[in-house]
């Protein structure tokens, strides 16, 4: 029975509720772009609270409340999740950066600057940060494309605070070996090597003897 008390008709079209159809390319993205953020929230939120044994594939899915599918459609591991938050606050960095550039006169200065700056998580977050490390530590071959962007990245700003008229081959040698210097650490912390103050002493070290 059609809406509005008409009888049925043998001759009459058929009218049918509209289909919804797909959403528009741009609203998809958009869409696809919210829900990936609320799972690596989420990812960060239960790590803050107990670290890497927090973060579980369902607890992520419930805090960031989506599906437990829609978690496994776009991180295949808690690995995986940890890893891309590790790219993020990279990148974070790097945007913070542009806002407030490193300071210092001489390039090392500003170095030295940014390497501290990397290393304010520890303090402020730091079973976030541990959770993190702890992945980049671990990871498998099939995850070495999301540890190469964050060493990747992090090599980019310390050349860009070096702030030569053009970067020189020494320059990027220098930043990956201080790059390579600045994970190390943060195992070390990790693992109870070292405290915050220490790794940012000996970063500011390797700084000045490299650059």
């Amino acid at each position: 029975m059609f809406a509005g008390g008409m009888g049925t008709c043998s001759n009459c079209p058929m009218v049918l509720d509209p289909v919804p159809g797909p959403a528009p390319d741009g609203a998809l993205a958009r869409n696809q772009a919210a829900r990936r953020r609320r799972v690596l929230d989420a990812t960060l939120e239960l790590a803050d609270r107990g670290g890497f044994d927090a973060v579980q594939m369902r607890d992520v899915a419930t805090e960031a409340g989506v599906a437990l599918g829609t978690v496994y459609r776009y991180f295949e591991s808690k690995e995986r999740l940890l890893l891309e938050a590790n790219v993020e606050q990279v990148e974070l960095l790097r945007a913070r950066l542009l806002e407030r550039p490193p300071e210092g006169i001489e390039a090392v200065d500003r170095v030295v600057d940014v390497l501290r700056r990397a290393c304010g998580w520890l303090t402020r977050r730091p079973e976030a940060t541990a959770a993190m490390v702890r992945a980049l530590g671990s990871a498998r071959p099939s995850e070495a494309d999301a540890v190469a962007r964050v060493s990747t990245t992090m090599e980019q700003i310390i050349v860009g605070a070096m702030h030569r008229p053009k970067s020189t081959e020494r320059d990027r040698a220098v930043a990956r070996i201080l790059t390579q210097v600045w994970l190390s650490s943060l195992v070390g912390w990790v693992g109870g090597v070292d405290g915050p103050e220490v790794v940012g002493d000996d970063l500011e070290r390797a700084a000045r003897l490299l650059v």
